[in-house]
């Protein structure tokens, strides 16, 4: 099971893998994206990589294509069939595996880098996730991964839909995972040799209603919040108009600038 049935957060995790079902059609923005984080990593020929909540699988392409040797792994069985076509249809051998990044299922030390894309960070427990991806790191290894900060487009989004809807108790904020000084103090003294670097993806933005439009298909957050509040006209309305003033704040000649922090380290020897 990819989900444990004794696992504290199964229903939030499970919410999660439905919502994120609807994620294909925004593939082709994180795809550049995608090869700007292999880089970042500095994944080399035959190495083993794993793609982390690889969803369609495109930083496992791009690795695979590289020359690594990749896996990747992600809740959605929906978003782990586009990935075997992804990579079926690029031509390269990748085992897809249906799991969650708090229980992974490799042996201790397996990778020479672990990679995620705006994924792992939607994990309940940061610090599981964080012991989990350094376990099946081999010591020398990079991880590396790409976030939202909070202070920027993305993050402010999620903050807006935090509001009106809160996560579970116990859960922290994704954009938390945008902070370099959070990110310093999740991976503590496991890691060394800590870098980040700033980067921007561009999304065609006909109107900020197109956009709004889009998550509200697509992002899983912005779905669960728009299907809880479909009895309440009120709410749902102030919601999706402040949401179009934020998109519009940040879109310029048809364009929404979308910035994210990326994060690299390699895993005390």
């Amino acid at each position: 099971m990819a989900i444990a049935d004794n696992d504290p957060f199964a229903q939030f995790k499970a919410a999660q893998r439905e919502g994120w079902a609807l994620f294909v059609p925004l593939e082709a923005y994180t795809t550049p994206a995608a090869a700007r984080l292999v880089d970042f990593a500095r994944v080399q020929r035959g190495e083993r990589v794993l793609d982390v909540a690889c969803g369609t699988g495109v930083v496992a392409v791009t690795a695979a294509r590289a020359g690594a040797q990749a896996k990747g792994l992600d809740l959605s069985p929906v978003l782990l069939a586009r990935a075997r076509w992804n990579a079926d249809t690029a031509g390269v051998a990748i085992e897809f595996t249906e799991g969650d990044v708090e229980a992974l299922p490799y042996p201790d030390a397996s990778f020479d880098a672990v990679l995620s894309q705006y994924g792992h960070m939607f994990a309940p427990r940061p610090d599981v996730a964080v012991a989990e991806m350094l376990r099946v790191l081999k010591p020398g290894g990079r991880i590396a991964f790409s976030t939202w900060p909070p202070e920027l487009f993305i993050g402010r989004m999620f903050s807006l839909v935090g509001r009106y809807l809160p996560p579970p108790p116990g859960v922290p904020p994704v954009t938390l995972w945008g902070d370099p000084n959070v990110v310093r103090e999740r991976l503590g003294d496991k890691v060394v040799e800590l870098a980040f670097e700033r980067e921007a993806m561009y999304v065609p933005a006909l109107s900020p209603q197109h956009v709004r439009e889009s998550f509200e298909t697509t992002a899983a957050p912005v779905v669960r919040l728009v299907q809880s509040l479909k009895d309440d006209p009120t709410r749902l309305a102030r919601f999706r108009s402040e949401l179009e003033v934020l998109i519009a704040s940040y879109t310029r000649g048809n364009l929404v600038r979308q910035q994210y922090l990326l994060s690299r380290a390699i895993k005390r020897p």
